[in-house]
């Protein structure tokens, strides 16, 4: 398989944890509803979360803009369903940073989860490379269990947790800013909204995260510390709610020292039939046991 798209590998890979995952970190069991008193803005985001629960899928189109932050930096676009109940999603992405500098590129990509794994359909060059398999799978659950190591399967299911966020744990996370506020009444996409928003720290963050909780009291420090160094001083958090009670956009935006990450979320279509089957087993690279292969050969050698 060509270095390129191993990168476009990793590239996709990166782009899907942070637009299903960084903006709603949580461990999935807050418990909004818990929240009813108080302010306004708390009442109509627990009543958005509610009816955001119930209805167990949605239409999505996320924008994620990087600058100046590592080497992949540009835009990535991701248009299509994402379900979480179960958790599902089928995206299809384009934008500079999937080329990752590679004329050959696709100029796009479609990308499924369901089962807690993940598949990438990386074109056709990547079929004629492969005996006409064109998807790649990547279970991490899998490779977890392979490794024995039961830290590191607490981390990964946490992962997928992670990535498998949905607009409603979103909103449970914006519910524990401790700055939450109404900002006014705006139109979003031809809809009259109400708009919020919020900051959270990093440290709250991690501390909303059940994932982190395996880690040692070094590890967990390092982490901080590492954190720390790229400047990041929180997450902003936006939410415009629609006049159903539904969150029509979100957005998340990160400034560190060396640039910015900008993720935005526009959803419609609440409760939608998010149909996600799986590639056929003929048509598709298990990354996972490439890696084994590759590393079996290597000892021999």
């Amino acid at each position: 398989m060509s270095k390129s798209t191993w990168k476009r590998a990793g590239v996709a890979l990166t782009a899907a944890a942070l637009v299903t995952g960084l903006a709603g970190c949580n461990d999935g069991d807050a418990k909004a509803g818990g929240k009813s008193g108080g302010a306004s803005p708390v009442q109509a985001l627990t009543a958005a979360f509610e009816k955001t629960t119930a209805a167990k899928a949605a239409k999505v189109k996320m924008t994620m803009s990087i600058e100046g932050v590592g080497a992949e930096s540009g835009t990535m676009e991701m248009n299509g369903v994402q379900g979480w109940d179960p958790a599902v999603m089928d995206y299809t992405m384009t934008g500079s940073m999937l080329s990752a500098g590679d004329p050959d590129a696709p100029e796009q990509m479609r990308i499924l989860m369901l089962d807690n794994v993940m598949y990438m359909d990386m074109g056709e060059k990547q079929a004629a490379e492969m005996d006409g398999k064109r998807w790649m799978k990547l279970d991490m659950k899998a490779a977890a269990a392979e490794s024995g190591d039961k830290a590191l399967q607490k981390q990964m299911t946490g992962g997928l947790d992670n990535m498998n966020q949905d607009p409603a744990q979103q909103l449970a996370l914006l519910l524990d800013s401790p700055d939450l506020k109404h900002v006014g009444a705006e139109k979003v996409n031809g809809m009259e909204t109400q708009h919020y928003k919020g900051t959270l720290t990093f440290e709250q963050m991690l501390k909303a995260n059940e994932s982190s909780k395996v880690l040692s009291k070094e590890d967990h420090q390092k982490l901080v510390e590492s954190v720390k160094k790229t400047g990041l001083k929180g997450y902003d958090t936006e939410v415009w709610v629609n006049e159903d009670g539904y969150p029509a956009r979100m957005d998340v935006s990160m400034e560190m020292a060396e640039g910015s990450v900008q993720i935005r979320a526009d959803y419609s279509d609440y409760g939608t039939k998010a149909a996600v089957q799986a590639p056929p087993a003929s048509e598709t690279v298990d990354l996972f046991k490439m890696l084994q292969d590759v590393g079996g050969a290597g000892a021999e050698g």
